[in-house]
Formats: structure tokens, C-alpha cells, sequence
């Protein structure tokens, strides 16, 4: 009988998202967050949403854009680990007059290649393993300030095949729509400088869970609640110089349910997609492998803080903080960040500082190549 082992899988999967809750859930690719300016910006762009990848962060913000894009992101990723992973993103934008812009996104994460083995360790072959998405959203106004968005991904995980404990390893397949939305100011006056502020939200990954066995078990996607928020202010009268300051609270609707009443063995089960989203907003026990703990509401949130100064829409600095509590995944990292404009061309560069020594997203580099069909 063949044999795959999936302890690989984890340690490549895990340090994407959060322990306490992301690690109960599939495909945590999808939470990959795709652009090199939002996360220069310490992961926030859901107020923001101003660009082609609107499609990730905020669906809602496609309805206030008038141009097409195409942009593409490419990061090795995990580089601590030297193993060859790559991510890539590409995305694009059309915009119909009368209609209102609608986006389309292929995401890909490139697992590489395994070796698959029998209960002796004798290597039967090998195998690649990857992740793939590909869906499309729309932004829609309701009023000159207000708009509502949303978007829908098909999401195929190639991760193994073969057998293990009798169980056939399949693909795994589902479904995920986003429900977003955001609101903008008119300009108003701080100082006799101009200054907007826009909130947003975003709902992302609703959907049935991913089978990858012939047996009854489904892991939930990684449906996650956005919201936040984005001021940008003028810093010279003829607005030159501006500068933007951006904030995202961010937090997993998924949850695993202590059924067992043994304390030395305990056991959980998933909720579904629709109970999570109502019932995971208090605390909870998750066991960590050496004791049970308590999860409360306020270490389930994860913070990004950005910081973006532009010169004339032509040359772009930008950096972040990002935070996760101990008991819900333990990321913490500084990021840095750059833009370029020029004619209908741009690039994005980003790195992230890990303030964990041997952290394996410590390095990261993402670069974003953008086009803007005017």
C-alpha cells in the first residue's frame, strides 16, 4: 500500500497563516496576501483598494476605478526553508462604461516536488504539489461615496496522491465568494491641506469545505473577516507630497469544537462555514499539543498598521507593522516598501523583517509589475 506523508505539507502550510485558527483550515494559500504596495504597508489594503488587486483586499473598491490593469506578483517563497516554493498572482481589471469594472485573478503556489514511499521507505516515484485559484469580482456604486462588492474563486489543491491508512488521496476542490464593502469621503480641508478617509470590509472565502480523502471529513476554507480603515492627506497645498496612513483588523471565521470530555485526550470537530461565522466571535479551547488553552476574542484579532508617502503619483515609500498574539499564530514583522510610476507602467517592491530570529517568512521579497490601460 502506498504511503504519503504530510508532515512536509504542514510545516510548508502552517507558518502561512495562524496556528490557532488558519491551522484547522485548508488551502491557506488563499490568505497569501498578493501585492508588493499592501504589504509594504504591514498587510492593509482593505480601505485602500485602489489598484487591480482590490480583488483581494476589497472587491467593493473595483466600483470606483475607471481604468484597466493587468499586475503580477511573483515571491519565492518561505526562502528559510530553501526549497524552490514560488507564489504568483496575476490579475487584472476591464472597466465597461455604463457597467463598472470588473476584475479577474489566477493564484498559484508551487509546492514543488515530492517523493512518494511504502510502509519500508522504498521510493515509489514522485509527484508535484501545488495550489491553484481563479475567480472574479465586481464593485458596484450605491451613491457617490458607497459602494458594495463581491467575487467568486474556483480553488483546486494538488497536494498528494496514492493511499494512506486505506484512504485514497484525491484533489481537493471547492468554492469561495467574497461580500465587501466601502465607503469614501469627499475631500474636506485639515490645516488648508486636502484630506479623505475611507473604511471598508471585506468576507472573503465563504464556501464548503475541501475533501481530499474518500471518507466523509472536510477541512473549512480560510474564510476571513477584514475591516479597517485609510487616511490620506495632502502635505503641500499644490498636493505633490501626500501621505497615507492605513490600519486592518483581521481575524479567521473558522473554529474547531471540543466534543470530547476526556482532559488527557480531548477531541474536536469543525463547525460549519454559516455557524463560524456567527459563533466564532467569543473564546475558545484549542489544544497546542502540550495543554489545553484559552483563545480569547482580542488574541483571535491580527493588526496591520502601513505608512505610504507619494511624490507627484511617481515615486512611492512605504512601510508597516503587523502583529499576531503568541496564542494565534506569533507573526510579528516590520515591512518595508517602494513604488515606481511611469507612463502606464509601475513596479512594486517589498521585504518583510521578521522580529522572530529563524522565522520562515523572515526575508520575504514580493515584486509586482503593473500595467494601466487609461
Amino acid at each position: 500500500m502506498k504511503k504519503v506523508l504530510f508532515a512536509a505539507f504542514l510545516m510548508v502550510l502552517l507558518p502561512l497563516s495562524t496556528f490557532a485558527q488558519v491551522g484547522i483550515t485548508a488551502v491557506p494559500f488563499l490568505q497569501i496576501e498578493p501585492d508588493s504596495r499592501a504589504t509594504g504597508m504591514g498587510n492593509t489594503g482593505v480601505a485602500i483598494a485602489d489598484n487591480a488587486s482590490a480583488i483581494f483586499w476589497n472587491p467593493a473598491g473595483l466600483a470606483f476605478q475607471n481604468q484597466s490593469q493587468i499586475s503580477l506578483t511573483h515571491a519565492n517563497w518561505l526562502p528559510a526553508f530553501n526549497a524552490d516554493l514560488f507564489y504568483d498572482y496575476l490579475v487584472g481589471t476591464y472597466h465597461v462604461d455604463g457597467i463598472g469594472t470588473i476584475g479577474g485573478h489566477i493564484t498559484f503556489l508551487n509546492l514543488g516536488e515530492q517523493t512518494r514511499t511504502d510502509e519500508t521507505g522504498l521510493e515509489l516515484g514522485r509527484f508535484n504539489s501545488f495550489e491553484i485559484s481563479a475567480g472574479l469580482s465586481y464593485g458596484f456604486r450605491l451613491s457617490d461615496n458607497f459602494a458594495l462588492g463581491t467575487g467568486i474563486r474556483y480553488i483546486y489543491s494538488s497536494l498528494a496522491d496514492g493511499s494512506v491508512s486505506g484512504q485514497q488521496i484525491n484533489p481537493g476542490s471547492s468554492i469561495g465568494v467574497d461580500l465587501a464593502a466601502l465607503f469614501k469621503t469627499n475631500p474636506f480641508t485639515v490645516a488648508n491641506r486636502e484630506a479623505t478617509f475611507n473604511m471598508g470590509f471585506n468576507l472573503s472565502n465563504i464556501g464548503p469545505g475541501i475533501q481530499y480523502t474518500d471518507n466523509a471529513q472536510r477541512d473549512p476554507l480560510p474564510t476571513m473577516f477584514r475591516a479597517g480603515w485609510a487616511y490620506k492627506m495632502d502635505l503641500d497645498r499644490n498636493g505633490l507630497n501626500t501621505l497615507t496612513f492605513s490600519n486592518d483588523i483581521s481575524k479567521i471565521m473558522a473554529r474547531n469544537e471540543r466534543i470530547g470530555t476526556d482532559p488527557d485526550n480531548p477531541e474536536y470537530e469543525t463547525m460549519g462555514v454559516f455557524e463560524a461565522l456567527f459563533n466564532s466571535w467569543g473564546s475558545f479551547e484549542r489544544f497546542n499539543g502540550t495543554e489545553t488553552v484559552t483563545v480569547s476574542l482580542a488574541q483571535q484579532l491580527m493588526f496591520g498598521f502601513g505608512l505610504e508617502y507619494w511624490y507627484d503619483n511617481l515615486f512611492a515609500l512605504r512601510t508597516g507593522y503587523y502583529f499576531e498574539h503568541p496564542e494565534n499564530g506569533n507573526r510579528e514583522f516590520i515591512t518595508l516598501g517602494a513604488g515606481l510610476r511611469y507612463n502606464i507602467f509601475g513596479v512594486d517592491f517589498s521585504y518583510l523583517y521578521t522580529l522572530e530570529d529563524d522565522h520562515p517568512l523572515a526575508n520575504t521579497i514580493r515584486l509586482s509589475l503593473l500595467i494601466n490601460f487609461r
